[in-house]
């Protein structure tokens, strides 16, 4: 005899199934009529939008969330271990968090994982209560974690930053935290989101001060680019460029500074962390401009 419990969850997963073949349904029915493109693409986002929201409320891991029952094995497969400094980079569009650990002289990419949700839309956020979540460079430090946060746990982006601050930007209590609801954060399932807080506190806990976070609104390959990165924010984009490009070479954070208003981006010291706060800095001579 089926529990109440039970026929719950069989009601549960035929609400999913049947959500996600409507929303499937609708992304065939624009490309069959002709009004594929953007509307294809924003209904695509939409349907992978809707499964991580309905997996996360079934308990579910999210497609690609790695393993996160092998932490140890996982670790030990790369070479890495707690306590070793790490990087993060979010994309916006992809809605995926990297995290990396420090390796030798660099940086390896230890996992990726599915960011559940995220609010507004491609491009920073300009002012308190936009509902908009972030881009550009951040910098988190002990002071900015909460392990009792509201949405399981919690650390908060530094935003605004010195850059933010400088155009006029506004906003307070950005984070990344778990809970998978958004109202202008970066939010986790709860299973993920513990991954991430273990390792990046004992990263904390150990020799690294502060560590980075580098938000971008898409993965900035050249032919990205070409097809996402005109519009309003074409300009604002084209100075968080440089600094995906160098980590991509380099597996080392770069330094990030602040002159005219604009990120300045120069190549990370070789060993670099990545930590240092945002502070001005003008070397045109040695700045990467687009």
């Amino acid at each position: 005899m089926r529990t109440p419990l039970s026929i719950l969850r069989i009601l549960l997963k035929v609400a999913i199934a049947g959500a996600l073949c409507l929303a499937a349904i609708a992304v065939l029915w624009l490309g069959l009529t002709g009004r594929g493109g953007e509307g294809a693409s924003r209904m695509r986002l939409a349907l992978r939008d809707a499964q991580r929201l309905l997996y996360a409320q079934a308990g579910w891991p999210l497609p690609g969330t790695p393993d996160l029952t092998r932490l140890k094995e996982r670790l030990a497969e790369k070479g890495l271990a707690r306590g070793t400094p790490v990087f993060i980079r979010i994309f916006k569009r992809e809605q995926e968090l990297e995290l990396w650990m420090k390796k030798a002289n660099g940086f390896v990419l230890f996992a990726t994982y599915p960011v559940c949700r995220y609010s507004g839309e491609l491009g920073p956020k300009r002012q308190e209560g936009d509902f908009q979540a972030p881009e550009g460079f951040y910098t988190v430090g002990p002071e900015q974690l909460n392990p009792n946060s509201a949405y399981r746990r919690s650390f908060n982006l530094g935003f605004p930053n010195l850059y933010d601050k400088a155009n006029g930007r506004t906003g307070s209590f950005l984070m990344v935290h778990g809970a998978c609801m958004s109202a202008g954060c970066y939010a986790m399932t709860d299973p993920v989101i513990d991954e991430i807080w273990e390792l990046v506190t004992a990263a904390l806990d150990g020799s690294q001060k502060r560590f980075g976070v580098h938000i971008f609104p898409f993965r900035m390959t050249g032919t990205q680019f070409a097809m996402l990165g005109g519009g309003p924010w074409n300009g604002f984009w084209r100075e968080l460029k440089p600094a995906y490009d160098l980590f991509e070479v380099s597996s080392t954070p770069p330094k990030i500074g602040l002159c005219a208003k604009r990120y300045a981006v120069e190549m990370g010291d070789q060993g670099s962390l990545g930590d240092g706060e945002l502070a001005e800095r003008c070397a045109p001579e040695r700045s990467l401009r687009p």
